[in-house]
């Protein structure tokens, strides 16, 4: 009986290692799966079922399919990449460093000016001051910061 190739170790292989490259050259330019490599995870679960697949068939019928050494390598670097993308998305890219020049938790804002839902330009200094025969009170100015898309 003639020995063929084991395709499924190096077609999963081939797919890990798409998900690794897609990911920063592609997925990354769309917010959905950027935020969450929804995606890529996908990619690498299939691809490492399907080197399981080539893995199972390469030792239960090793007179037939080609793999026995080939095989643990390919599962081998296909999880240490998964592995390599898991680490780096979800804990190398969460450790944003300190600000040495953000302002600190109670302490006052800097005086600026941006343009309100209008296009007007609105100061926060403005904001603070109370309205001309109003009585004297104390006014706050609520500032939210979020993660935008640009």
């Amino acid at each position: 009986m003639a020995r063929r190739y084991n395709i499924s170790l190096w077609a999963g292989f081939v797919l890990i290692v798409a998900a690794f490259v897609l990911f920063p050259t592609l997925f990354v330019r769309f917010p959905a799966t950027r935020d969450f490599p929804w995606a890529s995870l996908l990619m690498f679960a299939a691809g490492l079922a399907i080197v399981a697949r080539g893995l199972i068939r390469a030792y239960r019928e090793p007179a037939a399919c080609r793999g026995k050494v080939s095989g643990p390598i390919l599962m081998t670097l296909g999880v240490a990449i998964t592995g390599m993308f898991c680490f780096g998305f979800f804990h190398l890219a969460r450790q944003i460093p300190a600000s040495t020049g953000a302002p600190r938790i109670g302490q006052r804002a800097p005086d600026f000016t941006l343009p309100d839902q209008d296009g007007l330009p609105v100061t926060l200094s403005e904001l603070l001051e109370p309205p001309a025969g109003a009585p004297a009170h104390q006014n706050g100015v609520l500032l939210i910061f979020y993660r935008g898309f640009w």
